[in-house]
């Protein structure tokens, strides 16, 4: 088979660290004959505290070795970068780009009964606005919280997945937001998936916990269908996992929450 034939060719995926792998579990599930080649900016983690000027500059180095991988499809799956890039991206690039933010606001706006939807994500996120502007973009009577969550970030990627120091941290944080009385929560940062037990067991039953993947993993189905890009071969996928760097525990983390072996990782200067 050619390198250029469109049946290999893979969907790009990008993020700032290891986050992004739950948009990749979605798009295997959904796509499993899809090629994924996956980066994870992971030396340069945060991005959530990052200006909008460096995410824009990171996001496009990002993109442009992906683009070196022989790739049909981009997706942005970092809500920073979609909350305050994407639009930029979309103008800049011929191929099809989609982030996880207006997914992820479509499945909220769905979830819903009381009208009352919070949303938790990084500083760079929230103070965007984006995710109040998609949502009443949607429907203008929700009424919608928000709260950056920074450290989340930086527990998911060292792999405090659920312990003390974690749950305090997630009781300080989400403190405002059970007082708001939310029925819906959206986790607006694919990394905070990893910590979604801690989140929930803080936010108690009621409250629906809503990330992106999913829905995110649908439009892309959808933009590949519309652009006749959709590999046509019956063979499973392949994924090809590239990192800046190779945080501690990645592995064991990223395997847990993919669901199944990464196999080789490849560390690359970005």
């Amino acid at each position: 088979m050619k390198r250029d034939d469109k049946s290999y060719k893979g969907i790009g995926v990008f993020d700032s660290g290891i986050g992004g792998l739950t948009v990749v579990r979605a798009l295997m599930e959904r796509l499993p004959e899809e090629n994924i080649v996956y980066f994870g900016d992971s030396a340069r983690v945060p991005y959530g505290t990052k200006s909008p000027e460096t995410v824009l500059r990171f996001a496009r180095e990002n993109l442009k070795f992906l683009k070196s991988r022989n790739i049909k499809l981009i997706v942005v799956a970092c809500n920073t970068v979609s909350a305050v890039a994407l639009p930029v991206l979309k103008a800049e690039e011929k191929l099809p780009v989609t982030g996880v933010l207006l997914p992820g606001a479509l499945s909220a706006s769905k979830t819903t009964e009381s009208g009352k939807i919070a949303v938790i994500g990084t500083t760079a996120t929230i103070h965007s606005g984006a995710y109040e502007e998609a949502l009443h973009a949607i429907n203008q009577d929700l009424e919608i919280f928000s709260q950056a969550c920074p450290l989340f970030v930086s527990l998911a990627e060292e792999g405090w997945l659920n312990n003390d120091v974690t749950r305090l941290t997630a009781r300080k944080y989400l403190e405002p937001v059970i007082e708001f009385g939310a029925d819906t929560l959206v986790l607006g940062c694919t990394h905070y998936p990893l910590l979604r037990e801690v989140i929930s067991e803080v936010m108690g039953k009621g409250v629906e916990l809503v990330d992106s993947a999913n829905e995110c993993a649908i439009e892309v189905e959808k933009i590949l269908e519309k652009n006749n890009l959709r590999k046509m071969t019956g063979d499973t996928g392949e994924i090809r996992v590239f990192m800046s760097d190779v945080p501690y525990k990645f592995k064991e983390i990223g395997e847990r929450f993919l669901g199944r072996s990464l196999g080789e990782v490849t560390k690359i200067q970005i």
